[in-house]
């Protein structure tokens, strides 16, 4: 079964699937064009494609750098450049832009993506300036450790270091960060823009 119909056998919607590399911005803008032409326009824009290319600086090459910055952050301004045409033309939108503690406090072999999270800080909150007037939203979630693919890399040394600086004492789940993005994405958050939640148990950086 196709991933359209197992979304609308699952969940009674309609959907269309596209692939892109949104670091091209035809190809992000290629990803908005089908949805509005599917579905005549595009209510939420979620930027949640991002890479990781850990190495401390000194062994980082140029294209980790490059890499990891025109996925996470390139990205996102070109999806959201895509989306801002036709969200203010029907005067409605709810962007929500994944970013990352990592952005707010850095980490030690992650500068390149602690740039990338961090300039997704400055990218909302210079659309939120820019969109307000047309009922557009744009806001940005910061993840701390979340039970992923990614944490369950860490070893067992990393993982108690790691949950010894949270205050609730446990990673958090795909749904806890979920949550705060469907609360930014409805009508309960319209008056909401420019934030970036921390969903992070109260980390301790």
């Amino acid at each position: 079964m196709c991933i359209r119909h197992r979304i609308k056998a699952d969940f009674g919607v309609d959907a269309v699937a596209v692939a892109a590399n949104v670091a091209r911005f035809e190809e992000a803008k290629a990803l908005v064009d089908a949805c509005v032409a599917r579905f005549g326009r595009i209510d939420v824009l979620v930027n949640n494609a991002g890479i990781t290319r850990d190495k401390l600086i000194m062994q980082m090459k140029e294209a980790d750098f490059d890499d990891v910055i025109g996925v996470n952050l390139k990205g996102a301004f070109n999806c959201c450049k895509a989306a801002a045409r036709p969200m203010m033309k029907q005067r409605y939108g709810r962007i929500v832009s994944m970013t990352s503690v990592v952005g707010l406090y850095g980490n030690a072999g992650q500068t390149n993506y602690a740039a990338s999270k961090a300039g997704i800080v400055g990218l909302t909150k210079s659309l939120a300036k820019e969109l307000a007037s047309r009922g557009v939203t744009a806001n940005a979630v910061a993840p701390g450790f979340i039970a992923t693919d990614m944490t369950a890399a860490l070893s067992d040394a990393q993982r108690e270091a790691s949950l010894e600086r949270i205050g609730m004492g446990r990673f958090g789940a795909p749904e806890d960060v979920a949550a705060a993005v469907g609360f930014l994405a409805s009508e309960r958050a319209s008056y909401i823009t420019g934030q970036v939640i921390c969903v992070d148990g109260g980390i301790e950086l």
